[in-house]
């Protein structure tokens, strides 16, 4: 009796292994997230160089009431908004768009899935580093727009002109990401019953009443999911702004959060500034993640 009262049932078995599986992610997290996230918001609260061998000083909440009255920080989230609308929208509509298109395609889907996602696998910096290429004035960025509009040696200042320097930065993350949120929507779309549309086609429905009354309403959830990523990888740009500002492009219309975080922390020195603006930028991105589930979940209801 008192062996068999020591033995663990079915259920507790279960739950040891499941905590098996769980706590080495767990412990992942907290030594690789979970802590950055705690030490950022104690080095916000202090004032500390780098390069100075003196302890960090407390000044409480003084390093966000500087961001707040700093005019440059605005303005980097001026240029951060720009950026995120300017890229996500199209991110996210023209997506689906290609998405759906290759779905009802019978041939070829493959291919243009691999040819689509391979942009995503190129690191950041090299896909800014070969842009920057195209982007040149002698690059074939120009000799492209110039055969498009009839004309000849026009420089159109990609990487000169505020707005234009914009709309190379929006084009270079635009081309490297659009086949990364291109595969989700199409695993979205594989994942829609299709007893639910041949139902719909029997009651007589239209190809487009079918896409539009079945498709996208089954499509939320990954809708929601690419949005919220599409912010969130926007907002966290960094490598295509820092590398165009190095070639010599005009740094305030591009100067997004991250870079003004790179520059206060690695050129300033001053680190608990720096950890200040992360801290900032990951609440407003917990914020606006927050509104998009909350907004989604009114309209489900």
């Amino acid at each position: 009796m008192a062996r068999s009262s020591t033995r663990l049932t079915v259920g507790t078995r279960r739950a040891l292994w499941g905590w098996a599986f769980v706590v080495p992610a767990l412990a992942f997290f907290g030594l690789f997230a979970f802590y950055p996230i705690v030490n950022a918001f104690v080095l916000s609260l202090h004032r500390k160089n780098v390069l100075s061998l003196q302890p960090p000083r407390f000044v409480g909440f003084q390093n966000y009431a500087d961001l707040w009255n700093s005019a440059q920080f605005w303005n980097s989230w001026k240029a951060t908004g720009i950026f995120t609308v300017s890229t996500a929208v199209p991110l996210v509509l023209v997506s689906l768009l290609l998405a759906t298109l290759i779905v009802s395609r019978l041939r070829l889907q493959r291919f243009f899935q691999m040819a689509l996602y391979t942009p995503a696998v190129i690191p950041g910096v090299v896909a800014a580093a070969i842009w920057l290429m195209l982007l040149d004035p002698r690059g074939i960025a120009n000799q492209w727009v110039n055969f498009v509009l009839g004309v000849s040696g026009v420089d159109h200042k990609w990487l000169a002109s505020p707005d234009m320097v914009r709309l190379s930065t929006v084009l270079v993350y635009f081309w490297g990401k659009l086949g990364f949120f291109t595969i989700i929507f199409i695993a979205g779309l594989g994942g829609i019953p299709t007893s639910v549309k041949e139902a719909a086609r029997v009651d007589g429905a239209t190809g487009w009443q079918l896409y539009r009354y079945i498709t996208l309403p089954l499509l939320k959830p990954t809708t929601l999911l690419v949005s919220i990523m599409a912010m969130i990888f926007c907002m966290r740009t960094f490598s295509t702004q820092y590398l165009f500002t190095q070639s010599g492009a005009p740094r305030e219309p591009i100067n997004v959060v991250t870079l003004g975080i790179y520059t206060t922390a690695v050129r300033d020195y001053q680190i608990g500034l720096a950890s200040a603006m992360s801290i900032v930028l990951l609440v407003v991105m917990f914020v606006l993640a927050f509104l998009q589930f909350r907004v989604s979940r009114t309209q489900d209801g």
